[in-house]
Order: structure tokens, then sequence, then C-alpha cells
């Protein structure tokens, strides 16, 4: 009986340090991810969706946990009018062509519904490119986040580069420019927290599902 009990003993005690090794051994790893999605943000502007330049195999790190909860404590709109939560579906690691992830959400709409301005902003850049098509991107007041507009059919009339837009203002119309099926118009929206020198083609992938999931369930 004795012996049972040692063996016992020295069972859970192998379990427990395998364990801890293995949580030992995943920090590692993830930190290590981190690290090195921060060295690939460096790089030239983006030819559309996701195309900022990283080293071959490298996935980058989603920080939406960090940032829902103050991004759906501002002042935010829906970009699309009419649009149910069950419109909305979690694309954001979904797979893209030469191993990108998708990193933003594809909200369908007919061709020509209007775009608006998720929150008070700047218009920072009016850019097209091969994947994404015409696409905006808006800096919030304070310079953090970045909201990515593509595919666009055409921009609003006057819409301008330095533009000051509200939330709710018409910036432009759905479409299906770029790499999009031109049969499946739509929104492709996507946020980036931006950093520290602030250039329009880099950025932290955030999750924008949790905040268009919460702007419609409030509709």
């Amino acid at each position: 009986m004795r012996f049972r009990w040692i063996w016992l003993s020295l069972f859970v005690a192998m379990a427990v340090l395998a364990a801890y090794y293995a949580g030992y051994r995943r920090g590692i790893r993830v930190g290590s991810e981190r690290a090195v999605a921060a060295v690939s943000r460096v790089g030239a502007p983006p030819g559309g969706e996701s195309d900022r330049v990283r080293p071959r195999g490298v996935t980058p790190v989603s920080i939406s946990h960090g940032d829902a909860v103050p991004l759906m404590a501002r002042d935010l709109t829906m970009p699309l009018d009419g649009v149910k939560q069950s419109d909305i579906l979690d694309t954001f690691n979904q797979g893209r062509s030469g191993g990108r992830r998708h990193e933003a959400t594809d909200i369908m709409a007919p061709r020509g519904a209007p775009v608006r301005a998720i929150g008070d902003g700047t218009i920072k850049k009016l850019f097209f490119s091969k994947a994404g098509g015409n696409t905006i991107y808006e800096f919030d007041p304070q310079g953090v986040y970045c909201y990515y507009y593509a595919h666009l059919d055409r921009y609003a009339e006057g819409l301008q580069e330095g533009m000051t837009v509200k939330n709710g203002d018409v910036i432009g119309y759905v479409g299906s420019t770029g790499d999009a099926d031109a049969n499946a118009p739509h929104l492709h929206f996507a946020i980036f927290k931006l950093g520290p020198d602030k250039k329009w083609w880099q950025g932290e992938a955030v999750n924008p599902y949790p905040v268009l999931s919460a702007l419609a369930r409030a509709r």
C-alpha cells in the first residue's frame, strides 16, 4: 500500500511539472510572436487588404480583447444603414491568398448603399489598391485608431484627404472594386491601432466584430 502511495505521488508531481512546462513554453511562443509581429509592421504602404509587409509565415497578433471595450465606449455609428446583428459575421481570422489573414469584417449590402463614418475623425488617406479597390483610411481624433473602408464603388462627393468628418457622415458607397466578387458588393471594414509614427499603412489589427455586433444590437 505504501509503495502504491509513493508511485501515485510521483505521478501527480510529474503531471504538475508537465503542465507548468507547457504553460511556460506557450508563454515564450506567444511573446515571440508578439515581438516578431511588432517588427513586421515596419514596411511599405499596403496594396490593399492586410497587405502590410511581414516576414513569411508570421501571423499578426489580434489585440481585439484589449481594445473592444474602449472602442465600444465611444460614440460610434454603424457604417451601414439597416444592418441587423445576424448580418455580421466574425471573419477576422479567415484565410486569404498569399497566407494572409482577413483581419476585417465584411458586411453585405446593395451596391451604392451609403457608407457612413463610424466615428468622428479625419480622412487621412484615399487610396486605390488592386486588392481593396477604392479605400478610405480615417484616423480618430486622438490618433489612436484607424478605421478602414474598402471595395467602395465611389467616394462621397467632395471627400478629400485632411477633411474632418463627423459620426454618421456619408463618406462613400458600397461596391465591389478591387478583388471583391462583382456579384457580391459589400463593405470591407477594419480597425487598426496606430503605432507611434501614425502612418496610415501601419498598425496592429483589431477585430471589429465585437464593436459592429454591439452597434447592430443597439439599433
